[in-house]
């Protein structure tokens, strides 16, 4: 009598195989995680060497053939997020929170490629009525798209198993890879196994055929692609496609890419009409912006390889009981309590006691540590009611002991503030040479390397020094302070030895 297979129990947030069911996962710590799956027919035997198999042929790094032409998709946003355009044979993992857009931007993409090369919409989610409606309410509905409502995978490589070219298909769209299942498993959709066989199988098709492949992955409540980690390795490109709720702005970030930069963003404005591409990101976020308001400092960033400047606002209030509250949107959490932080530490500034509340205009996101200073400024601002100058903008990263320290393509951001109308930055003291470091040090009024409009470079070298800059005295403005007892600003040469 044949031996039953052995029961086994996978987690569905993190892939861990287990023997037995639990309650709770042991290697991602969730509850309710775990459910049973159907085991394989035969377990794979080990390979020795020497038994079958065949030799492969290694070749050197340095080839004589071309690489594939990139397809443009003509949505100039899109094409620069992958890269310069999309690779034949490639996968790109498109995730995002329900709503925020996804299957809008993907039809539009489908619809501008359909004139070049025939596309495929496969939809697991909607019926093909559904989606008629959305490509007519987008007019988009005379573009020669091939549509289909399928979730068996078996079904969908049926159909698309054939050569690139006029019988086959150049872009495949499958929205999304949650509702699609293998008849091989006996789990459900969107369980670990399915979405990760399933994957594997769309993947290996795209790669064998060269076309395109476009996979919708739904996101947890953390924000993160839900299914097997595993998935993101698998696909060429992954993408985030993000943005608040009560903004009409969306912003499509890639988080890794084999065939271009990482951390580049496509900035886009969802309308009537479907989503319209931003030209100038820097210009729609300071659109609303208004000058002489205390709390309010102008961050000028890099975002990918484009130069990004929103507007960063802070609000401090006096606690009415409890402990006080940190509320930030748009940025780290952590990285604020540290700015507040050495802001206690290093400038005498007592805002324990005090609710603080960031927020970083626009619905946009920022991660770079560069951003620290305009922080400060921003906080400093707001807690002695004293507003920055409108024309200025600022841009550093503060370290633990309060020193500021240069960060990347100072000139780039520079030359993005002086496009849209600036006149002065505060800026990291750059350790270049010591002309260098005198001149831009200088508060004088100096030209930009790029040939713009005059722009003024005050240059500090200590958080101490941003109050001195911003013109604010913390006696003067009622901004609360430490005791006299304690010891702030920088230490002594007496207290360094």
């Amino acid at each position: 009598m044949a031996k039953a297979p052995a029961r086994t129990f996978v987690c569905q947030s993190c892939g861990a195989v287990t023997a037995k069911w639990a309650g709770r996962c042991e290697s991602c710590g969730e509850w309710n995680t775990i459910v049973e799956e159907a085991p394989r027919e035969a377990a794979p035997k080990g390979i020795t060497a020497g038994q079958g198999g065949r030799r492969l042929g290694f070749v050197g790094l340095k080839g004589e053939g071309r690489p594939p032409p990139r397809r443009l998709t003509g949505i100039g946003e899109l094409d620069r997020v992958c890269g310069g355009g999309l690779v034949p044979g490639s996968a790109l993992l498109v995730g995002g929170d329900p709503g925020i857009g996804k299957s809008t931007l993907l039809l539009q993409a489908a619809a501008a490629l359909a004139g070049s090369a025939p596309v495929a919409y496969i939809s697991g989610e909607e019926a093909v009525e559904q989606v008629r409606l959305r490509a007519a309410r987008l007019g988009l509905d005379e573009a020669p798209v091939s549509l289909a409502a399928a979730t068996s995978v078996r079904d969908i490589v049926a159909s698309l198993d054939a050569p690139a070219g006029p019988d086959g298909p150049g872009v495949v769209v499958i929205d999304s890879i949650q509702t699609m299942y293998s008849d091989t498993l006996d789990s459900a959709p969107g369980t670990v196994g399915q979405v990760r066989t399933c994957a594997h199988e769309l993947i290996r098709l795209a790669k064998r055929r060269g076309f395109t492949l476009f996979l919708v992955g739904h996101v947890t409540k953390e924000g993160t692609l839900a299914g097997p980690r595993v998935m993101e390795h698998m696909v060429d490109t992954v993408l985030y496609f993000e943005g608040e709720r009560g903004h009409p702005y969306r912003i499509l970030r890639a988080v890794k890419n084999r065939f271009g930069a990482t951390d580049e963003i496509g900035v886009f404005e969802m309308t009537d009409a479907g989503l319209m591409e931003v030209d100038n990101p820097s210009a729609l976020f300071l659109a609303e912006r208004r000058g002489n308001v205390s709390g309010a400092c102008v961050f000028a960033g890099i975002e990918g390889s484009r130069p990004m400047l929103v507007e960063i606002q802070a609000l401090v209030a006096a606690a009415s009981g409890g402990s006080p509250r940190r509320a930030v949107v748009g940025w780290d959490s952590g990285r604020l309590a540290m700015v507040l932080a050495v802001l206690e530490a290093r400038c005498g500034l007592a805002l324990a006691g005090h609710d603080v509340y960031l927020n970083v205009a626009g619905g946009l996101r920022i991660g770079e540590p560069a951003a620290d200073l305009a922080v400060a400024a921003a906080l400093v601002s707001a807690a002695s009611d004293t507003a920055l100058p409108a024309d200025r903008v600022v841009f550093g990263e503060i370290g633990l002991s309060g020193e500021l320290r240069p960060v990347s393509q100072t000139d780039a951001r520079l030359k993005e503030a002086a496009k849209l109308g600036f006149s002065s930055a505060l800026v990291p003291v750059t350790a270049e040479r010591p002309r260098a470091r005198r001149r831009a040090a200088s508060p004088e009024t100096a030209r930009n390397e790029a040939g713009g409009p005059p722009l003024a470079r005050h240059a500090i070298g200590h958080v101490q020094d941003l109050l001195a800059a911003l013109g604010v005295d913390t006696a003067a403005q009622g901004i609360p302070a430490k005791g006299a007892g304690e010891t702030a600003g920088r230490p002594t040469r007496d207290q360094g030895r």
